[in-house]
């Protein structure tokens, strides 16, 4: 199979197409599984379940699963923490070969998987495999990671007598908190990371994904011990059962409302805990007088309206010097319109609904705001069954519009006029999020510039690729800054195992 990834144009290959067709059918032509919670190494069903619709084929179940009680969710915690000390005792090498095992399997069934993910979210083919795909990379980055590192475990100095030792150790158990909008390789991110490092988890998938993200765990627990890998299917009430619970530390990617509530919120036996979030994003993308306005417009369009604006990476605004905004503008609209907006099994779709009619509700409102304060240049409301939408743009909102600050997480371009560069990196800056971030220079002081000053954790220059989007496991890491991220470090990256651990160090002396 061809590699794919997030800049990938096509799947390049007509038996990989046919494959995915032919398993997207087949998921849509059957009543999907009820998946059940994993606690202790056993599946178990309960009273209550929750279901998704396909949001291409309204009126089919995509997925469900069996709603975890408050029990429940103390059971899989205490599973957990019963499991942990013979986990973190289990030699690196033994644990990365268990979770390498899974990444077999998981591989074994990528076309099946891509499918369930686009039949649960409505990615098109080309994302969902760049999903799946991601997985297999990120388990193998991590794993290397740590055997690199000889399990983060230093010598320091010492003397004849005197053997000094710095190690990170595991906290012990983690609670994992996934989104729907990458169901698969956000929630092995944040698990694989704990389970590397020596923890335990209990993972708690999105309600709006249960199929594809209860499938990836499956895959990945047949390899482990009873209770180091535990599942609690549910809403926003078993989320914060499980945040609230006896659990070590806490690793979530979502809005940053909630981030920051997880952050806050204190443990029951009143001590600290680690809180690894990734958080939302009001990405901007800044293009000089001195850029390639055919790349800048390339690599936005992508950014923007990838997953219907449904990454916490998408662009979500133009800040342009003035001098070049018209021909930028235009190539915009056009490069918009181009898109083909569509279902899955469609080949040529590029994008397909949101999620939900939650967001859909959100972008209505949004164009109401935006034709009243602004104007919309292209795009809207598909008149389809389902939450269909053309990619939007709009500019000439007053500066600081709430259109331009808050994040929408839907197909929503705003546009920005500035002076000078000075101007744009200003109002590049003039949010409360720092997530990602791209600018558009020929100039190399500018470009200086914008990495010296910009507040942002992802950053790319010059990308036609993906102006904000695009982060892969190994190459960038994915760290938000200000109200994106809580710690500093991101996931993908050469820093982010060492947030699941503790410092220790170990003085020995030397037997007389």
């Amino acid at each position: 199979m061809a590699r794919i990834d997030y800049a990938s144009t096509s799947l390049g290959d007509e038996a990989l197409d046919i494959a995915y067709e032919t398993e997207l059918a087949a998921i849509r032509d059957t009543t999907s599984p009820i998946e059940k919670n994993l606690i202790d190494g056993e599946w178990q069903e309960s009273d209550s379940t929750v279901e998704r619709w396909d949001p291409c084929v309204p009126g089919a179940r995509a997925g469900a699963a069996y709603v975890a009680t408050a029990a429940d969710v103390e059971a899989a915690i205490s599973a957990a923490r019963g499991a942990a000390k013979a986990w973190r005792k289990t030699p690196y090498a033994e644990r990365n070969e268990q979770l390498m095992r899974g990444r077999a399997d998981f591989e074994a069934e990528l076309t099946r998987i891509a499918a369930v993910v686009s039949a649960e979210t409505g990615k098109t083919r080309l994302e969902a495999y760049g999903e799946a795909q991601e997985v297999l990379d990120m388990v193998e980055h991590y794993t290397t990671l740590f055997a690199a590192n000889d399990g983060y475990r230093t010598q320091q100095k010492s003397t004849a007598t005197e053997t000094n030792l710095d190690v990170l150790v595991p906290y012990g158990t983690f609670a994992v908190i996934a989104p729907f909008n990458f169901p698969v390789a956000l929630s092995v991110g944040m698990s694989i990371a704990a389970l590397v490092t020596g923890n335990t988890i209990v993972l708690k998938p999105s309600d709006k994904t249960p199929r594809s993200t209860g499938m990836m765990a499956e895959i990945f627990a047949r390899h482990l011990p009873a209770g180091v890998y535990n599942v609690v299917h549910g809403g926003p009430d078993v989320g914060r059962a499980l945040a609230e619970g006896d659990v070590d530390g806490i690793a979530f990617t979502g809005s940053a409302q909630v981030g920051w509530d997880l952050n806050r919120m204190p443990g029951p036996r009143g001590l600290p805990r680690p809180v690894l979030a990734e958080m939302g994003g009001q990405n901007p993308a800044v293009v000089s007088a001195h850029a390639d306005l055919e790349d800048a417009a390339t690599g936005i369009v992508r950014s923007a309206f990838g997953l219907s604006g449904q990454k916490c990476s998408a662009c979500r605004r133009v800040v342009v010097d003035e001098r070049v905004a018209d021909e930028l503008i235009s190539k915009l609209v056009q490069k918009a319109e181009a898109l083909r907006v569509g279902n899955p099994e469609d080949r040529v779709s590029n994008l397909g609904p949101v999620i939900d009619e939650a967001i859909a509700a959100r972008i209505d409102a949004a164009l109401e705001k935006a034709r009243r304060d602004g104007k919309v240049l292209t795009g809207g409301k598909v008149e389809r069954e389902g939450n269909f939408y053309a990619p939007i743009i709009v500019s000439d909102l007053p500066v600081g519009h709430e259109l331009t600050r808050e994040e929408l997480f839907a197909p929503l371009l705003s546009v920005t006029r500035v002076s000078d560069f000075e101007a744009a990196i200003a109002e590049a800056n003039a949010v409360s999020y720092g997530l990602s971030a791209g600018v558009f220079s020929k100039d190399e002081e500018e470009i200086e510039r914008f990495y010296d000053e910009i507040e942002a954790g992802v950053t790319y220059s010059n990308r036609a690729a993906g102006a904000t989007t695009g982060a892969w496991p190994g190459a960038q890491s994915f760290a938000g800054w200000k109200l994106s991220g809580i710690t500093g470090k991101g996931g993908l990256g050469q820093h982010y195992l060492q947030g699941f651990m503790r410092e220790q160090n170990r003085t020995i002396v030397s037997a007389a």
